[in-house]
């Protein structure tokens, strides 16, 4: 799963001054949020993402998030709404950050090998106008195959894992890593649409696209997850 990446404050239009921001730079967050239809701009800032002493997952994805989203409305203007997002691998209670190098993507891809691990995902939605922040999480179990040697060390030769929390994409055409995920497949790859719809719908803010068709067909995925209330709201 890719993180979003540190530097210099960033900001470019998808088009001309969108109501909406995302404080990402995924590239995989831009394309799922695309399938809701609706406009935005992207726009990132640096942020410390160190764990604080006795701080747990759900607390570090949310704070994460939300900081994100703050630091993104300092540039944003005051009609404008930001999205910001946080996903991290989990393993027991240890949070798998990104590898800093091959030695370290292949130790944590032994270590998710054959076993189920959580990904948490979260989101932090911030309306400027009048300072409304919502935030919610999101939180997916993620069965890993028993991938072989040979398998993982094709998949690190490759680069892919170097920027990834866990070392892993589940999307990777041939690395594959992830058996019969029954989760939201959306949020281990960095952003849980449905539950940003709905904090969007406590904004008033209606999806302007049939996302659920789209996100499927995209992911190639049949979401088990029970999105009878989101479609009977719309």
């Amino acid at each position: 799963m890719k993180r979003d990446g540190g530097g210099v404050l960033e900001s470019f239009s998808v088009t001309e001054k969108p109501g909406l921001i995302l404080a990402s730079n995924s590239p995989r967050r831009r394309q799922l949020l695309e399938l809701a239809g609706w406009r935005f701009s992207v726009s990132v800032a640096d942020v410390d993402e160190s764990q604080r002493l006795n701080e747990s997952p759900a607390e570090y994805v949310l704070r994460l998030a939300e900081t994100k989203a703050r630091a993104a409305a300092a540039v944003a203007e005051a009609d404008q709404i930001v999205l910001a997002a946080d996903t991290t691998v989990v393993d027991g209670t240890d949070i798998l950050g990104k590898p800093a190098d091959s030695a370290e993507a292949i130790a944590m891809l032994k270590r998710l090998r054959a076993h189920t691990h959580q990904v948490y995902s979260g989101i932090a939605l911030l309306r400027l106008s009048d300072g409304l922040l919502l935030r919610d999480l999101c939180v997916t179990d993620v069965p890993m195959r028993d991938y072989s040697d040979e398998e993982l060390l094709a998949y690190v030769q490759t680069g892919d894992p170097l920027d990834k929390a866990g070392a892993y994409a589940i999307q990777h055409p041939e690395f594959r890593p992830v058996l019969n995920l029954e989760g939201c497949y959306a949020s281990v790859m960095g952003l849980p649409m449905c539950h940003v719809i709905l904090l969007m719908r406590k904004m008033n803010l209606q999806p302007k696209a049939d996302f659920w068709a789209g996100c499927e067909t995209l992911l190639e995925y049949k979401c088990p997850v029970d999105l009878t209330g989101l479609h009977s709201e719309r």
